[in-house]
């Protein structure tokens, strides 16, 4: 999978990342003396002064536990929790702000769908559509859930590009399809798939579609209601908010469906000794207390990329991916996984240099300052159908920039001399 990018170089400019670089002031590190360059962003995102005041000042001003409490800071706590989710609905274009569930990311979302719909609803015989392309994340919870229940998974592959192959849809998207699971963005390829499509295809059989949102929430300009799906996983530390928060939208009629996935406070209507009655969404899905100060962070790190302006980020990301990939076809020896068109991923690039292990160029550039990523990326039976073991993958956002990316190519010639290539 050997791309061939454009040969007309683009830098970004109208985009002025170097200034928002000044609210990340993990951006000023050093590391091992060197200015760093994170090019990390897949994996999880540097999070804005915005983001870290707002949980700051909650922990400092309004810190008690929601719901219920009858005193001052219960009320305040509750009015920014239940505002947070307002927020977080409003950023991706949802009305009722009871659809948005929270979770602590995409994998216990996508975790909460396999057990709070699917083990009641999937029966031996009923199907499950996956990609080649997906995360763990969206793989290992319906391998599990078809053991148990006799449902058997299936799967749409791709194209020499990393491109979901859709010609044989019509063989894998059946009446006998329940489910569709499509992330919308690949981790490890920065795919950007034709999720609303997709939707439309599940819908003509009766199948419901989830949408693993973890590297489009951040990213591309989500609307949930004009995407298609029913269900969209999504994690808050992958767009500038903080770790062990994200959420679960769906659609009401669907949520409604869902048995409780936790027991415990705050889910619950009534409690008898041998029996209980459960509350309205979105709280019979949210047991115990939550993640107050997450929820407050995230709503503030939707804010600040509203604030920005998500086409904008878009634009931002696609240029830096164009002058990315001109500067990479330069490199000899290295070979570039994914589509070849910028517009159809995101700011996602995935490589390997000659027979140098990945881990090693990762610890070489390291050395360098630059933080990227190297492995499988969860992602295994995708490294699997390229025939690799691994790739090195370096991941922009927002706050990087042509720099960073000419850092990297100084890094990476810097290996090839060290290895003799």
């Amino acid at each position: 999978m050997i791309m061939s990018p454009s040969t007309v170089r683009t830098r970004t400019s109208a985009f002025d990342a170097a200034r928002l670089r000044d609210d990340f002031p993990i951006l000023r590190e050093q590391v091992n003396g060197k200015p760093l360059v994170y090019l990390d962003n897949a994996a999880t995102t540097q999070k804005p002064r915005a983001v870290t005041d707002a949980i700051a000042r909650y922990y400092a001003h309004d810190n008690a536990n929601v719901h219920r409490g009858l005193h001052e800071l219960a009320s305040r706590a509750t009015d920014a929790f239940e505002g947070a989710r307002e927020r977080v609905a409003r950023f991706f274009g949802v009305a009722d702000a009871a659809e948005m569930v929270w979770t602590r990311g995409t994998t216990e979302a996508i975790n909460l769908v396999a057990y709070a719909w699917g083990l009641d609803r999937l029966r031996a015989g009923d199907e499950v559509l996956l990609s080649v392309l997906e995360h763990h994340s969206n793989l290992v919870p319906w391998q599990m859930l078809a053991q148990r229940t006799g449902a058997r998974l299936r799967f749409i592959d791709i194209d020499e590009q990393g491109r979901l192959d859709l010609s044989a849809l019509d063989e894998v998207l059946t009446k006998r399809t329940k489910l569709v699971c499509i992330g919308h963005v690949s981790n490890a390829l920065g795919t950007v798939n034709p999720v609303a499509h997709i939707a439309e295809r599940a819908h003509a059989v009766g199948a419901l579609v989830l949408v693993d949102g973890a590297q489009s929430a951040p990213h591309l300009p989500v609307d949930l209601p004009a995407l298609g799906c029913d269900l969209y996983a999504f994690s808050g530390h992958k767009m500038c908010g903080p770790t062990g928060m994200g959420g679960l939208w769906g659609r009401r009629d669907v949520l409604e469906t869902f048995a409780p996935f936790h027991g415990g406070g705050d889910m619950i209507d009534t409690v008898e000794l041998e029996s209980s009655t459960y509350a309205q969404l979105p709280n019979r899905l949210e047991a115990g207390t939550p993640h107050i100060a997450g929820a407050v962070g995230l709503a503030a790190a939707c804010d600040y990329l509203a604030g920005i302006g998500r086409d904008a980020i878009l634009a931002h990301e696609r240029a830096l991916m164009t002058y990315a990939l001109e500067r990479m076809a330069e490199v000899p020896d290295l070979t570039v996984y994914g589509p070849a068109d910028p517009a159809e991923r995101s700011g996602v690039v995935s490589f390997t240099l000659g027979d140098v292990h990945p881990h090693d160029l990762a610890t070489i550039l390291d050395g360098e300052g630059i933080a990227i990523r190297a492995g499988h990326h969860c992602a295994q039976p995708l490294m699997k159908r390229l025939g690799v073991g691994s790739t090195a993958r370096a991941s922009f956002y927002l706050y990087n920039t042509a720099g960073d990316v000419d850092r990297l190519m100084d890094g990476l010639e810097r290996a090839r001399r060290l290895f003799g290539l």
